[in-house]
C-alpha cells in the first residue's frame, strides 16, 4: 500500500507539473503536428512558384492557404495521405513538411496596476510619461534613437493607431497571415506590447521605447489567442522579405516558437521550411531576434531559438528596479539582475535582456504589464536598430558580434547563480 500511494503521489506530481508547463511558448518542447496540413517547398529551379503552386493546386486538388514566393518558394496546403505523397513525388517538390503550431513567449501573469491580466479599456487615458524599468536597465540612449530603421514585429499584430505608436507605424505597412483579419492590427495585446519596448515615442505620454524614432512594421501572424501555425509565421516572414527594400526593414522580432531542433545548415538538411525561410530572409539583409523560450530548459531543443546559424536568441533577466548591482528587491522569478527562472538556457543564447515585469504600450490604446523571454526580445531589437542605425552595411553576425562586445558581462551589474547563463546582458547606451 505505501509503494502504490507513492506511486500516485508521484504521478501526480508528474501530470500537475506538465500543466504547469503548458501556458506559453516553450513550456512544452513536444512539437504540435497539425493533421494533414503541409508545407511545401519547391526547388530553386522553380521560376515561379505562384504558378507551379496553381497547378499542383488544380492537379491534386489541393486546399491551398499561403503561397511563398521570397523568403520561400513554394506554399502550404491542406491534404490526405494519397495527394501527400502524389506532391512529394512532383519533381518540381524539394521537401514537404508537416505544420505545427506556435504560441508566442508570454508568461501568464500580466497584469496592468490592478492585478488582473491586461485587458483593453475603451478610451484609456494617457498617462505622462515615464521611462519604463526595462529600457533603463539597458541605458537609454540620448544620441541614438534609430532613426530610418523598420523593425518588422512578426506577432499578433500592432495597435496600429496606439498614441504611443502610431506615427512609428507607416501607411499601409502592415499585414496579417490570420484567417478573418483584414490587416496588422492587433487583437490580442502581446504584439503591441513587443512593439512598445521597440520603438514607443518619445513624447509626453506613456513609456519610450529603445529605439523611439525606429519604423514599426506589424506583421500579424498570431490569432486573438496567441496561436498560429508555422505556415503562418512564414508567410509573415514572405511579407518581410518582399517589403525589406521599401520599408527599410532591417531588423524583426519574433517573441514566439514551440519545440523544434536546428540543423545549423538552414533546414537543407533536416527538411526545416521555417529555418530556410529565416536564412532566406537573413540573407535579404534581415537580422532575426528570438525568445529564447520560458521553459527553464535548454533552448536548442526549441525553434526558432535553436537557429544558431540563422537569428540571435535572447534570454529573460529579472530586473526590479530598472539599474544594474543586484540592489533591487527579489522577483517573482528570482533575485535583481538574476537570470528569470523560466528563462530558457543554452549555447544558442546569445544575449539576456530584462524580461520580468516589463511596462510597455497595449492595445487598445493602452498599457500593460507583462514577463517573458518575449519581453526580453524586443529590447535586443531595439538595439540592433541603433547599432544598425551607426553601422548601416553590416550584416546579422556583426550586429549580433557588436551587441555582444558592448554588453554587460556577469559580475559586472548581474549575477548568475544558476550557473546556466553566461550570455552577457544587452546595453543599449553604449551603441
Amino acid at each position: 500500500m505505501k509503494k502504490l500511494f507513492l506511486f500516485i503521489v508521484m504521478l501526480s506530481l508528474l501530470l500537475f507539473g506538465r500543466g504547469l508547463l503548458k501556458t506559453s511558448y516553450g513550456q512544452d518542447k513536444k512539437p504540435n503536428v497539425l493533421p494533414d496540413q503541409y508545407i511545401v517547398v519547391l526547388k530553386d529551379s522553380v521560376d515561379d512558384s505562384e504558378n507551379a503552386a496553381e497547378d499542383l493546386q488544380k492537379k491534386h486538388n489541393l486546399s491551398i492557404d499561403f503561397i511563398y514566393k521570397k523568403a520561400l518558394k513554394g506554399f502550404s496546403a491542406k491534404m490526405n495521405t494519397e495527394k501527400l505523397e502524389k506532391v512529394k513525388a512532383d519533381p518540381r517538390v524539394l521537401f514537404v513538411s508537416e505544420d505545427r503550431e506556435v504560441t508566442y513567449a508570454v508568461k501568464e501573469d500580466g497584469v496592468r496596476g490592478n492585478g488582473r491580466k491586461p485587458k483593453p479599456r475603451p478610451t484609456p487615458t494617457q498617462p505622462p510619461q515615464k521611462v519604463p524599468t526595462g529600457i533603463s536597465r539597458i541605458g537609454l540612449n540620448s544620441t541614438n534613437e534609430g532613426v530610418g530603421i523598420g523593425v518588422a514585429v512578426i506577432d499578433t499584430g500592432v495597435d496600429l493607431t496606439h498614441p504611443d505608436l502610431a506615427a512609428n507605424i507607416p501607411l499601409n505597412a502592415n499585414t496579417t497571415c490570420v484567417t478573418g483579419t483584414s490587416n496588422g492590427n492587433d487583437d490580442n495585446g502581446h504584439g503591441t506590447h513587443v512593439a512598445g519596448t521597440i520603438a514607443a515615442l518619445n513624447n509626453s505620454i506613456g513609456v519610450i521605447g529603445v529605439a523611439p524614432q525606429a519604423k514599426i512594421l506589424a506583421v500579424k501572424v498570431l490569432n486573438a489567442q496567441g496561436s498560429g501555425t508555422w505556415s503562418s509565421v512564414i508567410c509573415g516572414i514572405d511579407w518581410v522579405t518582399a517589403n525589406a527594400g521599401k520599408f527599410t526593414i532591417k531588423v524583426a522580432n519574433m517573441s514566439l516558437g514551440a519545440g523544434g531542433s536546428s540543423d545549423n545548415n538552414c533546414g537543407n538538411s533536416n527538411s526545416d521550411p521555417l529555418h530556410k525561410a529565416i536564412c532566406n530572409s537573413r540573407n535579404a539583409g534581415v537580422t532575426y531576434v528570438v525568445a529564447a523560450g520560458n521553459s527553464g530548459a535548454n533552448a536548442s531543443g526549441f525553434v526558432p531559438a535553436a537557429y544558431d546559424d540563422a537569428v540571435i536568441t535572447v534570454s529573460a533577466l529579472a530586473d526590479s528596479d530598472g539599474q544594474s548591482g543586484g540592489v533591487g528587491t527579489a522577483t517573482a522569478y528570482g533575485s535583481d539582475d538574476t537570470f528569470a527562472t523560466f528563462s530558457n538556457y543554452g549555447t544558442v543564447v546569445d544575449l539576456g535582456a530584462p524580461g520580468v515585469s516589463i511596462f510597455s504600450t497595449y492595445y487598445g490604446g493602452d498599457y500593460g504589464t507583462l514577463s517573458g523571454t518575449s519581453m526580453a526580445s524586443p529590447h535586443v531589437a531595439g538595439a540592433a536598430a541603433l547599432y544598425l542605425n551607426k553601422n548601416p552595411g553590416d550584416t546579422w553576425s556583426q550586429v549580433r558580434d557588436g551587441l555582444k562586445a558592448v554588453a554587460e558581462v556577469k559580475g559586472n551589474g548581474h549575477t548568475d547563480p544558476s550557473g546556466l547563463h553566461p550570455e552577457p546582458v544587452v546595453r543599449a547606451n553604449a551603441l
